[in-house]
C-alpha cells in the first residue's frame, strides 16, 4: 500500500435504469422501506442512520453513470471510503434487495467520476 489511506473501491452495478436519479432511488428505496417498517416514519436527515453493511451508511453512498445502464457506487465520504471489506459487505446487501442484474466490486480507478 503506497497511499496512507489505502486502496479505495468501489461497486459497479448493472439495471434497467437509464439515469442516475432511477439507480440511486433502486439503491436506496429497499433501505428506507425497512427503516420505515422498524421506525413508522423517515426524514432526510435518517439517511445518516440507515446501515448498508457496519460502518457503511446509506446517506454516504452516491450513484454515477459510467455507461448506459452501469453506474459505480462509492462513498462521497472523503474520510469514510469503502474498503474492500465494506465494498464486498454492500455488495452482498444490494444483492439481498435485488435492484441490479450485476454487482462487482473493483478498487476504483484514480481518475474516478466524482472528481
Amino acid at each position: 500500500m503506497t497511499d496512507k489511506k489505502g486502496c479505495e473501491y468501489c461497486l459497479i452495478v448493472e439495471g434497467a435504469y437509464l439515469t442516475e436519479g432511477e439507480a440511486e432511488h433502486a439503491l436506496r428505496d429497499p433501505f428506507i422501506e425497512d427503516w420505515v417498517e422498524q421506525h413508522g416514519h423517515f426524514k432526510i436527515h435518517n439517511m445518516d442512520d440507515i446501515q448498508v453493511t457496519p460502518g457503511v451508511t446509506l446517506g454516504s453512498l452516491g450513484v454515477y453513470m459510467i455507461d448506459e445502464r452501469v453506474f459505480e457506487i462509492s462513498s462521497d465520504d472523503p474520510e469514510r471510503p469503502l474498503t474492500e471489506h465494506k465494498a464486498k459487505g454492500v455488495a452482498e446487501a444490494l444483492r439481498r434487495q435485488d435492484m441490479f442484474d450485476e454487482i462487482n466490486v473493483e478498487p476504483r480507478e484514480e481518475t474516478s467520476v466524482t472528481d
